[in-house]
């Protein structure tokens, strides 16, 4: 599992910045609504990020973290999995998302992910948006967010905490290494080293085949830090988590204007 239902991103709001915040649905291509957190920056740096979440699916964490990126101009748009089998509307903090993220399938997480881009490039209006689309997830959507790199969907970059990038899924989709050779944008990976599900070999295995396939990709990798290490809960981990977050800013920063 990633996050707990009651952690947050370790990141300090920014005083007195006032953000275009809420949740809203979305279509997918199939028609069916799902849920979403938009979040607009009111400095726009023209920079624009979505947020693919846990296992959890679409929660606190993921709404507070749409904030912060606003908050250093980057408009964020966070969004669902779920809708297909738990339905529409926030879930507490008791929800069972174990039966849920089986019954998810690559085609339909695909579809949800270009229609979360399309909407994000849209995010101030018809036809505004942000110029430069990132995408951004941790452990489930980690994995989504380096496939979402083989889409077609013209991103200026992936940003990966912890996504395992070799092997099968409990749902289907593809291992990043597999397709690597189809990344077509730069990719930023992020690790614990003490995770215990992604092993120095599976990191290295990761970094083979996006060098192989000439792939931009920078990978960061924290002593001691174990899996879903960027929560406020981890104080100790707090170096680690305030350096991955300058990292990420400087990622998106390099690559948008």
């Amino acid at each position: 599992m990633c996050f707990d239902a009651d952690s947050r991103p370790p990141i300090a709001p920014i005083a007195g910045g006032s953000i275009d915040a809420g949740r809203l649905l979305l279509a997918s291509e199939d028609g069916t609504a799902f849920d979403a957190f938009r979040a607009l920056a009111t400095a726009p740096t023209g920079a624009g990020i979505l947020i693919l979440p846990d296992v959890r699916g679409l929660h606190a964490y993921y709404e507070e973290l749409a904030l912060r990126f606003a908050e250093h101009g980057v408009d964020a748009l966070a969004i669902d999995y779920f809708a297909r089998t738990a339905g529409i509307g926030q879930r507490g903090a008791d929800f069972d998302y174990a039966p849920h993220v089986p019954q998810t399938r690559w085609e339909t997480l695909a579809a949800d992910i270009r229609a979360g881009t399309a909407a994000l490039r849209t995010i101030r209006g018809e036809g505004i948006g942000p110029r430069q689309v990132f995408t951004t997830g941790f452990c489930m959507g980690g994995r989504l967010t380096l496939l979402s790199g083989t889409l077609g969907l013209g991103l200026a970059g992936v940003i990966a905490f912890y996504g395992w990038p070799v092997g099968p899924s409990k749902n289907g989709t593809p291992a990043p290494a597999d397709v690597a050779a189809s990344i077509a944008s730069p990719v930023l990976s992020i690790y614990g080293e003490a995770d215990e599900g992604i092993s120095a070999e599976v990191r290295e295995t990761f970094d083979r085949a996006l060098e192989a396939a000439g792939v931009e990709h920078r990978t960061l990798t924290y002593p001691g830090a174990p899996h879903s290490f960027f929560d406020r809960k981890a104080e100790a981990f707090a170096d680690a988590s305030a350096d991955a977050w300058s990292e990420v800013l400087g990622f998106i920063a390099a690559r948008s204007g």
